[in-house]
């Protein structure tokens, strides 16, 4: 088996039930282990950057009483649905099987704390992948006095085997993230069976069926970017949707060193989903205008290679990338190691050719031994093509989880770890994570009427606000829609794209105000939840960066470019708790000068 199960990387529980077979130890604590990975695998592609969470709460007579998963960042943890649908009668003495150990980003022990008021007795895991949160939630509740088994380590047989195995798969994405410092890759293509993906003309459309292109669908909306080369965009005219697959629109990546690329494109229209144009550092300025002008993302780099645009996407904090490439483009991303799993989708058909096209170029291997092997190879039927899957790398035994910036300064002397003045937050899994306008923490604030509504995260507020106070039908539907978002996530994808649509539903003093709306709304949520405005006076002394590489307003940027006004709302409300603005808090602003700024 291509997945390593050592004790690093394994599952937990905590009160072990007893095996129907003694031939079979563990059987129901594998069967509902696994039951956790299925329904936790539900909110793929939306939860990231986070884990897919699920929790399945079994009584003593083997009953499951209720389940939940988690369905996005800054919703409600999966712990706590299981115990509402479980209810406090139901949960006494009842075991709680998770796939992997609660992650608290947040400060506030949610998760955890669910577990222990019922005091359930047992629990099932993975341990947390990342390093800054692993063994935290199993020392919480073993100091409980509740039982936590450990599978693998304190559970070993064949079955909890595969059980691991389920919930290594669910989170794939995040387990290579953390070991290899570049978000999980899968490389899909559509090839006949004399392995062409195109005629000699470069004509593709259809290779694979219509149930196929509905599972490529299916897989891009548990993605949060899709690639393409600029060929594929000058041959194929794609766009790269989720359409009829369901899940999220993840952003579209183009790759291009020349930019020779069409004025007209499906993915130069952004209305919907956005797009971003990796290019060579100079590459046709005046084209790189004409893609600013459409709202399309240009970023350039040094060199453009597979390895670089991989680290960067890292940086924007996103898990999983889905490449659709032509064979040049291919080879180069497995050459440079960044591809984990390949979906081939095979047709029943020929169509020869010398000079047609086959799904990966030149890799530079002159003998059959030389070439890639797939493990853990799964073959699947849909409808009249074969599906063959499987990884090049193997799922990571995670050892240490993520190497320290100490440690990897070790190994690099070129890296330098930051400075200790300097505190860097991102994404809501970070140390800092609830410093993010997307935690979950909910706030009440006043509306025009001076009545209190109760918003689900500052990201909720801040988007709705776009479209508060406009005298229109359609802006208040838009706020209240956004308010009823289910996630941060959704918030902000609705409310930037309503943004884009209908700039004239937005309210026209925004540009102005939008720095007093976010930093009311963080007033709030700092004032009301005591460890949050603990964990920020802690931070005396040292500076706040948001470390967005994209958004150059609210984060720091790539290189420091950026305007930072997220972080520096923080430095500014802590100056204001601490009751001193004379403290050398990176002098911070007033209102009325970020706005100038």
């Amino acid at each position: 088996m291509g997945f390593p199960l050592g004790v690093s990387a394994s599952p937990i529980v905590c009160k072990a039930i007893a095996s129907s077979s003694s031939s079979n130890p563990h059987a129901l604590d594998a069967s509902y282990i696994q039951r956790a990975a299925v329904i936790a695998d539900k909110s793929a592609g939306f939860t990231s950057p986070h884990p897919n969470f699920g929790c399945v709460i079994v009584t003593p007579a083997g009953k499951v009483a209720g389940e939940g998963y988690l369905y996005a960042q800054g919703t409600k943890p999966a712990e706590v649905q299981a115990v509402e649908a479980a209810g406090r009668d139901l949960c006494k003495g009842a075991t709680a099987y998770l796939n992997m150990e609660p992650g608290d980003c947040y400060g506030d022990r949610t998760a955890v704390s669910a577990l222990i008021q019922v005091l359930l007795n047992q629990k099932s895991l993975l341990t947390h992948p990342l390093q800054h949160l692993r063994g935290n939630a199993i020392r919480a509740l073993r100091s409980e006095e509740l039982q936590v088994d450990v599978l693998g380590e304190d559970l070993q047989s064949k079955t909890i085997e595969g059980a691991m195995k389920s919930c290594l798969l669910v989170n794939a994405p995040l387990l290579y993230r953390a070991a290899s410092r570049v978000p999980f890759s899968s490389l899909k293509y559509a090839m006949t069976l004399d392995g062409k993906i195109a005629a000699s003309s470069g004509h593709a459309s259809w290779i694979s069926s219509k149930m196929s292109r509905s599972r490529v669908f299916e897989l891009r909306g548990r993605s949060d970017a899709v690639i393409v080369g600029g060929n594929t965009v000058r041959m194929d005219n794609p766009r790269l949707t989720a359409r009829h697959g369901g899940g999220h629109l993840p952003m579209r990546i183009v790759m291009s060193q020349t930019l020779n690329l069409p004025d007209v494109a499906h993915l130069w229209d952004v209305a919907d989903v956005p797009t971003v144009v990796a290019t060579q550092r100079g590459a046709r300025k005046s084209f790189q205008k004409f893609l600013a002008s459409k709202g399309v993302e240009v970023v350039e780099f040094d060199i453009l290679n597979p390895k670089d645009v991989m680290e960067y996407l890292y940086d924007r904090g996103y898990l999983s990338i889905f490449w659709e490439c032509g064979g040049t483009l291919a080879a180069s991303a497995i050459s440079s190691g960044v591809i984990h799993k390949v979906y081939a989708f095979v047709a029943p058909k020929i169509i020869g050719g010398k000079n047609a096209p086959s799904p990966v170029g030149e890799l530079g291997m002159v003998e059959m031994t030389q070439a890639l092997e797939l493990i853990d190879v799964c073959y699947e039927q849909i409808g009249p093509d074969m599906l063959i899957s499987g990884f090049l790398q193997p799922v990571p035994d995670l050892t240490p989880v993520i190497p320290s910036v100490e440690e990897t300064s070790a190994i690099d002397p070129t890296v330098t770890p930051y400075e200790s003045s300097i505190i860097f937050f991102y994404k809501t899994w970070d140390p800092y994570g609830a410093f993010s306008n997307f935690s979950p923490h909910a706030i009440q604030m006043t509306d025009e009427s001076g009545n209190y509504l109760s918003w689900p995260s500052v990201e909720h507020y801040y988007q709705a606000h776009k479209f508060w106070g406009v005298n229109n039908a359609e802006a208040r539907n838009c706020a209240e829609a956004i308010r009823s978002a289910k996630s941060p996530e959704e918030a902000a994808r609705m409310g930037r794209t309503m943004q884009r649509q209908h700039p004239d539903l937005v309210r026209y003093d925004w540009e102005s105000v939008k720095i007093d709306v976010m930093y009311r709304a963080l007033k709030c949520k700092f004032s009301v939840y005591p460890h949050l405005n603990s964990m920020l006076l802690s931070t005396a002394g040292c500076v706040l960066v948001e470390a967005s590489p994209h958004d150059l307003f609210w984060g720091g940027g790539r290189e420091g470019e950026g305007l930072n006004y997220l972080g520096r709302l923080l430095m500014q409300l802590r100056s204001e708790f601490l009751g001193d603005s004379s403290t050398p808090d990176n002098n911070p602003i007033t209102h009325q000068e970020i706005e100038m700024s």
